[in-house]
């Protein structure tokens, strides 16, 4: 099939755009890890729209239009993305499409992932489905994308070609992409420090303009490969010491000789009279967290009298994301030469103090301290015929509506069909479900059955309610846990259950992703925290019954490293940090043991579980 036109993109100083008088629809992007641009929502593409025809050299807060997009800024001057809390930055896209397309007409295209949630593809995926549903094609081989991976309409799946696994995808209208005409603005540079007006005073507008101004001096500096001024005199002409720092941190100061090479450079005039030391910095540094640590302690006596300085300390706010916004802008800041009073932040208190192991005790009414998961553990496969019939009932009055698992009607056969043959089950059979009472083709639930883990457990795919006993594919690992005497924040009458965590790395069997590919086991053993009080002990108790069934660990991709093929949280909050909750996961959090219930639950872990 012939691959629909991929957006046109035209880069002028970092934007692109559309040639004279013609519509196009605008499409945002950012680069992820695997070098894949991901869109934006239309939502977020409007919103970035309008920033751009007020100021085109601006800067984009995406969090007043999406929460969970609150970390982020995107300067339009430099084309980036930038993550306030953590530093990183990410190349951003301004693409077109016809107005025909599916950005043009709310049209979304989405795979089902693991956990149950709906990812959308490519844009320019997006854009050669609806192309391929539009023609009536009946299926659309995706290989001259680069991807192994066939689309049925029919049945409204994905299959991979390589290890034949099947996922449900959808279509779905949403708000559609800007549409413009003719051609935008050539963008203009900005001098660092200027203003253009008066700058709104709220916390967040003076954290993403004092960060426009850091990392434009910081590009400027890449340019010029060349800094001037000295502390104190700015008419000074010398030698400057340029520090390449190292990713290690020691001490109270990283401009220690022992961790850093120091290079003589010629100067001239100053450009920064605030600041005694510029270090070397380029666009890289800013993603390697052991180069984010700047000690300021001698920065501050530099500081001409009648020069403002923005005091960043921990910000007073509801979450826990402004003392990392506060601390990010400091460090631009500072490496771009501008005054500023940076505090030291805080650091997390990750475990308790030492301790004796004849401190540590058994959890009352819990038997034993440790538990393991072995290869004898594993789950045996069961007929899915007779896991299917165990628990549906056959309809003899069949309803008009939908079957969601194949999208046929259910007056209609299944569509799997021809795909999927059991002597007893016929394609035209339709069964409700003993607890909800959501109804589908037979045929349909032993194909997604088939598709699972086919542990003699069913799922409803339409309200998730779990029939019989759901496991995972948890790799082999080994369970401890014991009572310590320290308390919790927030639980200063309590002493702290702690558990351990310890997964080796392997090989990936049948059940997982990659069968016979080797993964990955970062950060074990994991030390997790919980209060020692009647709650505490009844998530414990859930807990190693999660870990019996294998569901605490899984094998995909990292969200927090994009590293894939290594052994990853399975929706199963933990409390990793001991002492504070500066990354949110401590204490105190009133929240979190009914949080945990409740997440347990989701898993078929309840306490209705601890009475059997």
């Amino acid at each position: 099939m012939a691959r629909p036109g991929s957006g046109l993109l035209v880069p002028i100083n970092g934007l692109g755009y559309p040639p004279q008088n013609l519509a196009r629809v605008v499409v945002w992007e950012w680069l992820n890890e695997h070098g894949r641009w991901r869109p934006y929502s239309a939502a977020v593409c409007h919103h970035i729209e309008n920033v751009l025809k007020g100021d085109a050299r601006g800067s984009v807060v995406l969090g007043q239009v999406d929460a969970q997009l609150s970390p982020y800024i995107i300067d339009l001057q430099s084309m980036h993305q930038f993550r306030q809390d953590t530093g990183t930055m990410r190349p951003v896209q301004r693409n077109f499409y016809e107005p025909s397309s599916a950005p043009g007409k709310g049209v979304v295209w989405e795979w089902e992932n693991d956990n149950g949630s709906w990812t959308p593809y490519d844009m320019e995926i997006c854009v050669t489905i609806q192309n391929a549903y539009e023609k009536q094609h009946p299926w659309l081989d995706l290989t001259s994308l680069g991807f192994c991976y066939l689309i049925d309409f029919n049945s409204m799946s994905q299959t991979n070609r390589q290890s034949q696994r099947k996922r449900r995808l959808r279509r779905r209208m949403d708000l559609a992409y800007p549409l413009i005409m003719g051609s935008i603005p050539k963008s203009q540079s900005w001098p660092v420090g200027a203003s253009s007006g008066q700058p709104c005073s709220c916390q967040q507008c003076i954290l993403v303009n004092s960060t426009r101004a850091a990392s434009n001096a910081i590009l400027a500096s890449q340019r010029r490969k060349l800094y001037g001024g000295t502390a104190g005199n700015p008419g000074a002409t010398g030698t400057l010491t340029v520090v390449r720092q190292s990713n290690t941190f020691a001490g109270t100061s990283l401009w220690s000789p022992t961790s850093a090479e120091q290079v003589q450079l010629p100067l001239s005039t100053a450009n920064f009279p605030c600041s005694p030391v510029m270090p070397s910095l380029s666009s890289n540094n800013l993603n390697r967290p052991g180069t984010q640590r700047i000690s300021m302690g001698t920065a501050r006596g530099a500081i001409p009298p009648g020069v403002p300085a923005l005091p960043v300390k921990n910000l007073t706010g509801s979450g826990p994301v402004h003392p990392a916004l506060a601390g990010m802008t400091g460090i631009l800041m500072c490496a771009a030469g501008l005054p500023v009073c940076l505090t030291r932040a805080p650091k997390p208190i990750l475990h308790p103090p030492p301790i004796n192991k004849s401190d540590m005790k058994p959890v009352p009414g819990i038997n034993g301290m440790r538990r393991k998961t072995k290869k004898k553990h594993l789950r045996r496969g069961k007929n899915p015929e007779d896991v299917v019939r165990r628990y549906t009932e056959k309809i003899k009055v069949l309803p008009d509506e939908d079957c969601t698992i194949c999208m046929e009607r259910l007056v209609m056969s299944s569509g799997y069909e021809g795909v999927l043959q059991h002597k007893g089950i016929k394609p035209e059979l339709v069964g409700k479900l003993g607890k909800c009472g959501h109804m589908y083709h037979l045929l349909c639930l032993v194909a997604m059955y088939n598709n699972g883990n086919k542990d003699g457990s069913l799922q409803c795919p339409t309200c998730k309610t779990i029939y019989g006993e759901k496991t995972g594919t948890q790799p082999p690992g080994k369970m401890e846990y014991h009572v310590i005497p320290h308390c919790l924040p927030g639980y200063p009458d309590s002493k702290t259950i702690r558990i351990v965590y310890d997964i080796p790395a392997g090989i990936q069997t049948n059940e997982h992703p990659n069968p016979g590919k080797k993964f990955s086991a970062r950060g074990f053993p994991r030390h997790c925290y919980l209060p020692d009080n009647e709650k505490g002990r009844k998530v414990l108790k859930l807990l190693i019954m999660a870990w019996d069934r294998r569901l605490i660990f899984t094998i995909g991709t990292s969200s927090t490293t994009g590293e894939s093929d290594t052994v990853v949280w399975n929706e199963i909050h933990h409390k990793t940090e001991f002492g504070s909750n500066l990354t949110g996961h401590g204490y105190p959090d009133p929240n979190y043991l009914d949080n945990v219930l409740t997440e347990l639950s989701a898993q078929g872990v309840g306490e209705d579980n601890l009475k059997e």
